[in-house]
């Protein structure tokens, strides 16, 4: 379980095995069934999570109450809501498991004591936040320039066969149209138009 950890950080910093045994002791374990909260809006963030295995979305309700998600966090992904986490207010997020799944949590606290342990560790973290803030840049761009057509392309790219793992209403959401309108964009691609 600690292996897709250490091969999702190693991309980023070199960790000897005693520093990688140093950084994850933090790390418990945590298993949720299918359609557990993690993380429900007005609470507060208070870790950050490596998905194991599984998928979870991250949304939150609009204005009409209508879900709108900003992402899916499959094996090898990290969950959290950085503004509640960071800023200690309350969550305008949900995250939700939408299978059994498994992730290791991180305290804020024992984040910050391996920030002071272990110098590089605060490198590992502000280059996965510069790689995050650039997804969620592109995400934006994506839902306010991009056709549905072609926001459901990069779905496909950035989630293959995860869509045959969802509802038509999940990946509806993902996209920002309604599902009746998912369907014409499938049938649109499926005949090459």
């Amino acid at each position: 379980m600690l292996s897709l950890l250490y091969q999702n950080i190693s991309r980023y910093i070199h960790l000897s095995e005693e520093e990688f045994d140093q950084f994850s002791k933090p790390f418990q374990l945590k298993s949720f069934k299918k359609k557990e909260t993690v993380l429900k809006e007005g609470d507060y963030c208070l870790f950050e999570g490596f998905v194991l295995n599984g998928c979870f979305k991250i949304y939150y309700l609009n204005e009409d109450g209508f879900e709108q998600t900003l992402y899916f966090a499959i094996e090898g992904w990290w969950i959290t809501d950085i503004d509640s986490l960071l800023n200690d207010v309350p969550s305008i997020l949900n995250i939700e498991a939408l299978m059994d799944s498994e992730v290791l949590l991180i305290s804020k606290k024992d984040k910050e004591a391996l920030y002071e342990a272990m110098p590089q560790i605060e490198k590992l973290f502000r280059i996965m936040n510069q790689r995050s803030s650039v997804a969620l840049q592109r995400r934006i761009l994506s839902l306010t320039g991009k056709t549905a057509d072609k926001r459901y392309v990069e779905f496909l790219e950035k989630y293959p066969g995860l869509e045959q793992k969802l509802t038509q209403q999940q990946v509806a959401s993902y996209l920002g149209i309604t599902h009746e309108f998912l369907s014409k964009v499938r049938k649109r691609i499926s005949l090459g138009k």
